[in-house]
């Protein structure tokens, strides 16, 4: 088949929970949990759905009009009931839902009971700017608790809100506003960043000069005294909330009301406003929250991910709090003021689950494994990866160095489909490099171009074959471009990565479609080619991209950053081929190695191979404004 990728990196190694670990978790039997979820998808998604709180009841779990999908149709909710309100009537009123602590170790914590308050203030305070259900909200905050607070108290009140990552430039975050029109803004003076300050607040103004939709600027401002503010149309947080109620009913919200737009990083070209809702969002959420992390009350959740992307959205405000957790919420990088940042905080928090990035773990790998071993790390239970494929090595690194015994949660999914997708529970077997399968209720395949299922280790188009509660319903004033996705491929979300499932049906991610390489008529996932050189025990990062070959129609050309205590040689660069040659065979050896000091990434961590490709055949890279400067 023309469309089929070749697959070569073989995984043998297989880790089995262990019976403390099944013992524990909420699905102890995978195989019979899934069967009976496909049974009935809809009976299934409704079970999970009743496990939270409604205002009112469904009359249908799904309305499917191709490509259109209504989840819990007829229903009213709003999410923040069941992130507050549900909890406050409880014991858990008094329980820390979130723990901050700033990149100098300053710390806040807030109960459900106060993070409750907060939300009511600062809803009250929209109000009070005339912002009303269906209106828009831009949030570019940095990664501290008012960006959470702002976004519960939009969903409150019945506004969209925007989140926009604060590291993004002026004309970035003017682009967005102008897709979105939001009437009000809300940021910080200032933002650190390895001990430097950031100012935010002057990005804003320049966004906002070309933004005339904008009407008010609310500024938390995070340094004494602080930058001043100007005129009506700026306002100080806390003068803001100061006055406002502690109480803010929930406004009653159809589940298909939108809950807000989140721009994607565009790894592949023009960021779209990708549009999730109040019901099925919050579902979908909940149970993977809850299952795949295996949540229990007396966890405390680690998730490293910003809130200005959807894994911050779903796995840092969303999820969490639906499930009733104490999240750490930690601002800085992992490596600063050194190497032992998160694992110190695992220690001093007592973190039983931590989900971070194969970006992060290959960071961490370059200063060894010492730093680990400085800390106590024996409180972890549940260890989880998000945002690309993890390459065995950084995923068996990952599991030696905090144990050798936890289980790792490769999660795969998407902005698009607002929740985990593909990902093992901890009661599964795993194998390294691997998602594992698809999630209860979720039906996904690897096929062809022409939508029939591939053989096992055979690479094509991953695709979910059924709709889902958490799926994006359109993109935001694109409703063409939402198409594209269940039309690529017919009747099938085409996720456009590429993909193989073994002979077990664990999914094993090769990289974007427009990432694979094809030489001399063999198609080479990207994926396979980086984790092959990422194995050698001199690399640290790698990417990969295809070069036009006279012969070969393409030639694969590798670009790497090499750990610390390692130097270019050319005598390197063979050795790093011999070793490409042994793990994949000849087929998949890199014509050309360049070492280079950085690579160019997403500001959410992604490799922009179409920015390296670009630049090596001196085209224009697109749309770059989500890339990390």
């Amino acid at each position: 088949m023309e469309d089929e990728v070749e697959s070569f990196l073989k995984v043998t190694e297989v880790f089995h929970p262990s019976a403390e670990t099944i013992e524990k978790a909420w699905i102890k039997d995978y195989d019979k949990a899934y069967a009976e979820s496909i049974k009935d998808v809809p009976g299934f998604w409704d079970k999970a759905a009743r496990e939270l709180e409604w205002f009112s009841p469904w009359t249908q779990v799904l309305e499917w009009d191709y490509p259109w999908a209504k989840w819990f149709v007829g229903a009213t909710c709003n999410i923040t009931h069941n992130c507050l309100d549900r909890h406050i009537r409880t014991w858990r009123k008094n329980k820390a839902a979130l723990i901050w602590v700033g990149e100098d170790d300053s710390e806040r914590i807030f109960t459900y009971g106060e993070l409750y308050r907060q939300v009511c203030r600062c809803a009250n305070a929209l109000k009070t700017l005339g912002i009303r259900k269906g209106d828009r909200v831009a949030i570019y905050l940095p990664k501290i608790p008012e960006q959470t607070v702002a976004m519960l108290a939009c969903a409150r009140i019945g506004a969209i809100h925007t989140v926009v990552y604060s590291g993004f430039s002026a004309p970035a975050l003017a682009s967005r506003i102008d897709d979105s029109r939001p009437r009000v803004i809300i940021t910080a003076d200032v933002g650190f960043d390895r001990g430097k300050v950031v100012p935010l607040k002057s990005v804003v103004d320049q966004a906002v000069a070309q933004s005339p939709c904008i009407e008010k600027v609310v500024v938390v401002r995070r340094q004494k005294p602080g930058v001043a503010l100007s005129g009506s149309k700026e306002i100080d947080w806390n003068d803001w909330l100061k006055n406002e109620k502690a109480t803010c009913p929930p406004e009653v919200m159809d589940a298909e009301d939108p809950l807000y737009f989140l721009y994607t990083s565009g790894t592949t070209g023009k960021p779209k406003g990708v549009q999730h809702v109040h019901g099925g969002y919050m579902v979908g959420t909940y149970l993977t929250t809850k299952l795949v992390f295996d949540l229990k009350d007396d966890d405390v959740y680690f998730c490293v991910a910003d809130p200005g992307w959807v894994t911050g959205h779903s796995y840092i405000v969303y999820g969490p709090l639906l499930n009733g957790a104490t999240v750490l919420m930690a601002e800085g990088k992992p490596d600063y003021p050194n190497p032992g940042r998160w694992w110190d905080l695992i220690e001093r928090y007592g973190v039983n689950i931590f989900y971070t990035t194969p970006t992060a773990i290959r960071l961490l790998m370059k200063y060894g494994e010492e730093w680990p071993k400085k800390y106590d790390l024996s409180s972890l239970r549940i260890l989880g990866s998000v945002g690309e494929p993890i390459n065995p090595e950084a995923w068996l690194w990952f599991h030696r160095v905090t144990g050798g015994t936890l289980p790792v949660m490769d999660t795969w999914w998407q902005t698009e489909t607002g929740a985990i997708l593909i990902t093992p529970l901890p009661c599964t077997k795993l194998k390294p490099g691997s998602a594992a399968r698809p999630f209860l209720g979720i039906e996904a395949d690897v096929v062809d171009r022409d939508g029939k299922p591939l053989p096992p280790n055979v690479g094509g188009f991953a695709v979910i074959k059924k709709p889902w509660p958490s799926m994006m319903r359109t993109i935001y004033k694109d409703a063409d471009r939402y198409k594209t996705y269940w039309n690529t491929i017919p009747g099938c979300y085409t996720a456009g990565d590429i993909c193989r499932k073994d002979e077990d049906g664990y999914f094993f991610f090769m990289g974007r479609a427009d990432d694979v390489i094809k030489v001399a008529g063999n198609r080479i996932g990207s994926a396979e080619v980086e984790s092959a050189l990422v194995s050698h025990h001199a690399v640290a990062e790698a990417a990969v991209i295809g070069k036009p070959h006279k012969t070969a129609g393409e030639s694969i050309k590798a670009f790497v950053i090499l750990k610390q205590g390692f130097a270019e040689s050319s005598e390197l660069i063979e050795l790093l081929k011999e070793h490409v040659k042994h793990e994949l065979g000849k087929i998949a050896v890199p014509r050309e190695i360049e070492i280079v000091p950085s690579l160019p990434k997403t500001r959410s961590g992604k490799i922009m191979r179409r920015v390296l490709k670009a630049k090596e055949l001196g085209q224009s890279p697109g749309d770059i404004s989500t890339l990390e400067e």
